[in-house]
């Protein structure tokens, strides 16, 4: 079977259609009613405990009138067929097509202007959302991807999880402090407030690239167009002119206030904990659009696969990139999703003493998320916990093989780290060092034949 082309059409509804035609064992259809939408996050977590990430799709939802998406990022292979690649090159596929940067190109029209609401006309209260945990403090929006545009019309794409505060406005949180909080910081010393569009229900391609880690001078949107291969085809948002997706699903525009304080939060973040640290920051819809026939698209909250696995996947790639350009003994890179967004395995094939300590120092440095880095030799499978505790087991002395750096910045969401985010980091080298004395055990190839063969006889019959 000739595999799928995911970059062929840059609409949601073309892709889900598709990859469900492709790859139906990968894609749950619920069409019995759901009496309760936090029944959607209960679904994935029982799935993922049975060892399951398929794609699901929900007809009918008590309260929500549209059909609802959600658990498309859970699964890695998932993402690399998004990419039109495997699962070895998921990493250097990604970063060739990002760095591959094309301007978006204004299309005119397009079906997430199909209904315009605007003004006292709007009513954000109407809006079905979902209650991922019974520790949310509301409803909440968690695929919301907004969009900010600086004066030369560079644009920034984020993800900010919003609830419902008024009929007109939402209040979201900015916590990160990356370039729209830079943007938003920049429009108060003007006494402005910043204009801005949120985005529900962008093609999985273009949601990628909202999650790139880029410069502040690189619009993440160019990102987009190198993921499709082809610019992302845009449209002005009603009120302000913001350039915005032509085939989303849902949009709301209007201006976050820098100097307006609301009540948000708690709400079950990436590290397993309902976190209500906070920017408090209040958004004002003046405008709202969206399609006659819209998709509810949902990223799953918590710690879950899906909400580590998009934000995993480009940070992955730069550091893996950057890396294997300094470390040509690196071999692999792996954020495993036991340690959240905090912990980070490499491995390597050490060519002088210390080069594992090195490399170490390289990734507490570049990726201000990371707690803890494990070094381990290039027999060891990064992708398995287990493995990699095995050899923290047998090659580790913790009087010699580790350091410490205390007070760098790091995650507010840490439930660990000070309100500030401040935290230490931590470096493991469980490779084998030069005085190591020990022969792995191993097994001849046509033992592990004949094995195999006595096993599938007796499970075959």
């Amino acid at each position: 079977m000739t595999a799928p082309d995911f970059t062929a059409s840059q609409d949601l509804h073309d892709f889900v259609s598709v990859y469900e035609r492709s790859f139906p064992e990968d894609v749950l259809d619920i069409t019995e009613p759901v009496p309760d939408s936090q029944d959607v996050t209960s679904v994935v977590w029982e799935l993922a405990a049975a060892g399951h990430n398929q794609m699901l799709r929900f007809r009918r939802i008590d309260g929500i009138p549209y059909e609802v998406v959600t658990n498309l990022f859970a699964c890695r292979r998932r993402i690399a067929r998004m990419l039109g690649t495997d699962l070895r090159s998921l990493h250097d596929a990604y970063q060739a097509s990002a760095k591959h940067l094309m301007e978006p190109v204004d299309v005119g029209d397009g079906p997430v202007l199909e209904r315009v609401t605007e003004g006292d006309a709007i009513d954000l209260r109407t809006f079905p959302l979902l209650t991922h945990f019974a520790t949310d403090r509301a409803p909440y929006i968690t695929s919301g991807i907004i969009v900010a545009e600086g004066a030369e019309g560079i644009g920034n794409l984020s993800y900010h999880r919003a609830m419902v505060h008024s009929p007109t406005e939402f209040a979201t949180s900015l916590h990160s402090r990356g370039d729209l909080w830079r943007m938003l910081k920049a429009a108060a010393e003007r006494g402005e407030s910043l204009r801005v569009a949120m985005v529900l229900g962008g093609h999985p391609l273009f949601m990628l690239a909202a999650s790139a880690r880029v410069p502040m001078t690189v619009d993440e949107r160019q990102v987009a167009g190198g993921l499709f291969g082809a610019p992302l085809e845009v449209v002005r948002s009603p009120r302000y002119g913001i350039r915005v997706p032509a085939t989303a699903d849902f949009l709301f525009e209007g201006v976050i206030d820098p100097d307006a304080r609301v009540e948000e939060g708690p709400f079950g973040e990436f590290t397993g904990y309902s976190s209500d640290r906070s920017t408090n920051s209040l958004f004002r819809v003046e405008a709202m659009s969206s399609r006659r026939d819209p998709l509810l698209l949902d990223v799953m909250g918590g710690n879950s696969n899906e909400h580590l696995n998009l934000a995993r996947i480009p940070r992955e790639s730069e550091m893996a990139e950057k890396l294997k350009g300094r470390f040509p003994g690196v071999t692999a890179v792996h954020y495993p999703n036991s340690g959240s967004h905090f912990h980070c395995y490499v491995k390597l094939r050490q060519r002088r003493v210390g080069e594992a300590r090195q490399v170490m120092l390289g990734l507490l440095g570049w990726d201000p998320y990371l707690k803890t880095v494990i070094a381990v030799d290039d027999d060891i499978d990064v992708t398995d916990d287990s493995e990699v505790l095995w050899a923290l087991a047998t090659h580790f002395q913790p009087a010699d093989d580790l350091f410490v750096v205390d007070g760098l910045p790091g995650s507010p969401l840490d439930p660990s780290s000070s309100v500030e985010g401040t935290t230490s980091r931590l470096a493991l080298d469980a490779t084998r060092g030069p005085d190591f004395s020990g022969v792995r055990i191993g097994f001849s190839e046509e033992s592990l034949e004949r094995a195999g063969r006595l096993i599938s006889e007796r499970l075959s019959s």
